[in-house]
């Protein structure tokens, strides 16, 4: 059945300006300090701005279709997820040099196990066996690999400087890097062979009717709007995320937890939404899609952050972590090689992510 996009729903609009009041409210004393965090908390993570502002890059995305609108939704969540490290490392005293790693390594643990894992468990159950495209899948995780492997291992094993920590030209290399072959696999999702990553028996833009030009522009000035509430709201609550997780006496690796399920929250969701709907291929894609932008643009941007106000970046994980990933990276590697996936793989992956959250709240 044909669907479209004549109106906005009024939580798209509505989160963006609450939270916009909230600021204003907090910005002239009008709002007590710590009822104020708890709120523009609840905001932030309750379907507040970062769901608003996913939902607007959406409906651009459908309207000025493909790769375009890929771009804008993996630009639009990256200003989210860069907003709220940069808040976490201008805001912590001693610079929270490694908020960009935990918080990298956290979106992919999230994606391989939590979300990855959690749709192969319901679409298995649901639907006994689902199929995908092995070469879009399996090239995705390629590339994700590459990606993880150069900016959180590798920089434990160089020698220019010590400890986790890349030198300027070894990081702006690999920056570069993560950007090029953020931007190839775009291209080979979007144009060259996009066909390895539709839906089984589906057509392209089957049953989509392009939102009306004015639902499309409404959705540009709110997409900015909550743009720009989520980076003043980031760094209004960084120092209440900090807090809370000290008082719950937790490690501060878990800072990096917080971010990374905020930021992933809304595509989570939609990714699971679609493995009940028997599309694994498109809840693969949200979900990949989501772990390589993380990487291939994330890291640039806190590169260019880092280095422009000398903020040191240590981004080599620790070995307990180095092994959770290249044990979600294996198992990850034999769940997609098939094309086939039954409830016994997303079992082993939510164990799997289980097993992760134990560890960063008990190192």
């Amino acid at each position: 059945m044909a669907t479209s996009h004549d109106r906005l729903p009024w939580w798209s609009w509505a989160a963006p300006f609450a939270a916009a009041a909230l600021l204003g409210a907090k910005t002239l004393g009008l709002a007590d300090p710590g009822v104020g965090a708890v709120i523009m908390l609840a905001a932030l993570l309750l379907g507040g701005a970062v769901f608003a502002a996913v939902h607007h890059a959406e409906i651009i995305a459908l309207r000025v279709g493909e790769p375009f609108g890929s771009v804008i939704l993996a630009v639009a969540v990256t200003v989210i997820e860069v907003a709220l490290i940069v808040s976490i490392m201008l805001s912590a005293p001693d610079g929270a040099a490694e908020v960009a790693r935990d918080t990298v390594f956290a979106a992919v643990m999230i994606v391989l196990n939590g979300i990855v894992g959690l749709c192969l468990l319901v679409g298995g159950i649901r639907h006994h066996e689902q199929g995908f495209h092995a070469h879009g899948a399996s090239g995705a995780l390629g590339v994700l690999g590459t990606l993880a492997a150069l900016v959180l291992i590798l920089p434990n094993y160089t020698q220019t400087t010590p400890g986790p920590v890349y030198a300027p030209s070894q990081l702006i290399f690999v920056a570069i890097v993560s950007l090029a072959l953020y931007a190839l696999f775009l291209f080979v999702q979007t144009v060259r062979h996009r066909s390895y990553f539709l839906d089984e028996g589906a057509e392209d833009d089957a049953g989509h009717v392009p939102p009306a030009n004015r639902v499309v522009a409404a959705s540009a000035a709110l997409l900015l709007v909550s743009l720009v509430a989520v980076i003043l709201l980031a760094k209004t609550l960084s120092p209440a995320v900090d807090r809370a997780i000290a008082a719950a006496g937790l490690p501060d690796a878990c800072v990096g937890i917080v971010i990374a399920t905020v930021v992933l929250l809304p595509e989570g969701m939609a990714a699971f939404r679609a493995a009940q709907a028997n599309r694994l291929q498109t809840s693969l894609n949200l979900a990949l899609g989501s772990a390589l932008a993380s990487i291939g643009l994330t890291i640039p941007a806190v590169t260019v952050v880092a280095l422009a106000l000398g903020i040191p970046l240590a981004l080599g994980l620790q070995a307990q972590h180095i092994v959770l990933l290249v044990l979600s990276l294996f198992a990850s590697t034999l769940t997609l090689a098939a094309g086939r996936t039954t409830v016994l793989q997303g079992g082993v992956h939510v164990v799997i992510f289980a097993a992760f959250l134990v560890i960063a709240a008990v190192p």
